[in-house]
């Protein structure tokens, strides 16, 4: 387990594999194999970067995929029932396992970018595999995720990301598109570069 150190209210490590292990156990019980991404804080946390986690975010790419994710979860609290919500371009659910809350939707909004956390071709093309329980899941690249909170200008979600990166290494190129794509300013790009490269970063 993770300690944060931070607020109760943040999700530890095992609450995390816990929750998610069970949403994707009924998934598989119920016969289903949607095409899905975890991303968001969650993602990091199970890559190993000690991050303030809040839930668990499951993106799918059609609104089909949320109802059946949401139809196996039906033993489960339901805490926004599936549905449209225009604001953010959004078919989203959220539901609550084992005490966490598990978010499902889609990203409807066109981009041609393939650095982009949530929508376009990134999330789909840039992720890695990680072991839950008896799942592999596709978790979001870091990178993707760091740029999305340089953005936000969340530090206490940033700075792990970046001593985690710093350490344990990056694609660099793949990085400096995602901050591009976010429309981040050269100085603030120049900053982040100047901070990964200050510690050793083994490929």
């Amino acid at each position: 387990m993770i300690d944060m150190g931070t607020s109760a209210a943040f999700l530890q490590l095992a609450d995390v594999t816990s929750a998610l292990d069970s949403t994707l156990t009924a998934v598989r019980a119920a016969g289903a194999d949607p095409r899905y991404r975890m991303g968001g804080t969650g993602a990091a946390l199970l890559q190993g970067v000690r991050l303030p986690v809040g839930d668990i975010d499951l993106l799918v790419a059609r609104r089909e995929d949320v109802d059946t994710i949401a139809a196996a979860l039906s033993s489960f609290p339901c805490l926004y029932a599936a549905s449209w919500i225009p604001e953010s371009s959004q078919y989203f659910a959220r539901y609550e396992v084992n005490g966490v809350h598990v978010e499902i939707s889609t990203v409807e909004v066109e981009d041609d970018s393939d650095a982009m956390e949530c929508v376009g071709r990134g999330p789909w093309q840039h992720y890695v595999l990680v072991t839950c329980g008896s799942h592999r899941v596709p978790v979001v690249r870091l990178e993707l995720r760091l740029a999305t909170e340089l953005r936000r200008d969340r530090p206490d979600r940033y700075e792990p990301l970046l001593d985690h990166m710093a350490a344990r290494g990056f694609d660099a190129g793949l990085l400096q598109r995602a901050m591009t794509a976010h429309g981040l300013p050269p100085e603030r790009r120049r900053w982040v570069n100047d901070r990964l490269n200050g510690s050793p970063h083994p490929r």
